[in-house]
């Protein structure tokens, strides 16, 4: 609750979305991460696909997992703002990486920057507007 508060406190953009929309947005989203997710690393075990392709998914989970750690528990804007960039670099990274094994995870993908994009926009935006 206390991290609600402090969120809630703030200074948000006019176009930032409500907060109940968040919850289903990520649930959608973790499982499109996890269907994707079990095929690159099902791939990868089979040696379908080099083990360096694997790479930006690891980094980008842990980018996301991190997020929430370093936005809602440490209460940091700008660790934030730079663990959301590293989610975005790893992301696009990742769709490219497997973009020539099977096109299919990329476009599954999409749904997710799409969110990031939008997701990186706010986080700035807030911490500009919260320095």
């Amino acid at each position: 609750m206390n991290s609600y508060n402090w969120y809630s406190q703030l200074i948000k953009p006019y176009w930032s979305p409500p907060s109940y929309l968040f919850g289903p947005v990520w649930t959608v989203l973790y499982v499109l991460i996890f269907i994707y997710f079990a095929k690159v690393f099902s791939m990868a075990w089979q040696k379908q696909i080099p083990l360096i392709v694997v790479l930006p998914f690891v980094l980008n989970l842990i980018f996301n997992f991190s997020f929430t750690y370093i936005q809602f528990g440490l209460k940091n804007n700008l660790l934030a703002s730079i663990d959301i960039l590293l989610i975005l670099i790893t992301l696009i990274w990742a769709m490219i990486a497997i973009s020539p094994y099977v096109k299919w995870v990329t476009y599954i993908q999409i749904p997710y920057l799409l969110w990031v994009s939008f997701a990186t926009v706010l986080q700035l935006t807030i911490t500009y507007l919260n320095r």
